[in-house]
């Protein structure tokens, strides 16, 4: 399957990177506004709504309508893996598309700390694009279609820290 791949340093420690994105609050500071997204339900693992934290378990229901154009696109990803080692300077989660516009979709989000403090935060997608053996043929182009939201998570992220 194709893969997208970003990387960005960001002058700011690991601890605040990681407590930024693991939270809705996050997700949507970093959603560019053209994607028009609303966040619906969060449910934390064990059931509770609108959890402080997204953990391994956590349900995000959500919808987009890129550009106001047709309808709204329902996503809903899971939590399927989160851990910090932030003693020695790491710290990933991942988020897959249980239902949404994509036949596939897996988000891993990376954090790495350097010794000078900083952290890279880096996204990798591995997709498979909708439209059967259409979608198949594009699917070597599809990483040109996420560079532009890619590109704005992680200018955000900066700007967010390094003000």
């Amino acid at each position: 399957m194709p893969t997208y791949h970003r990387a960005t340093w960001v002058d700011a420690p690991l601890d605040e990177v990681w407590d930024f994105h693991s939270r809705v609050a996050g997700l949507t500071e970093l959603t560019p506004a053209v994607a028009n997204l609303e966040v619906g339900t969060v449910t934390g693992p064990d059931g509770e709504t609108d959890p402080e934290i997204l953990e391994e378990g956590a349900r995000i229901e959500m919808s987009l309508r890129p550009f106001d154009v047709g309808p709204r696109q329902s996503w809903t990803s899971i939590i399927t893996d989160r851990e910090a080692d932030l003693d020695n300077g790491r710290a990933y989660f991942r988020d897959v598309m249980e239902d949404g516009p994509f036949p596939e979709w897996e988000h891993t989000h990376r954090f790495f700390e350097n010794e000078a403090g900083e952290t890279l935060v880096d996204d990798r997608v591995v997709y498979r694009l909708p439209g059967g053996p259409l979608g198949k043929v594009a699917e070597p182009f599809g990483g040109l279609g996420f560079e532009p939201m890619f590109y704005h998570r992680h200018r955000t992220t900066k700007a967010h820290f390094e003000q």
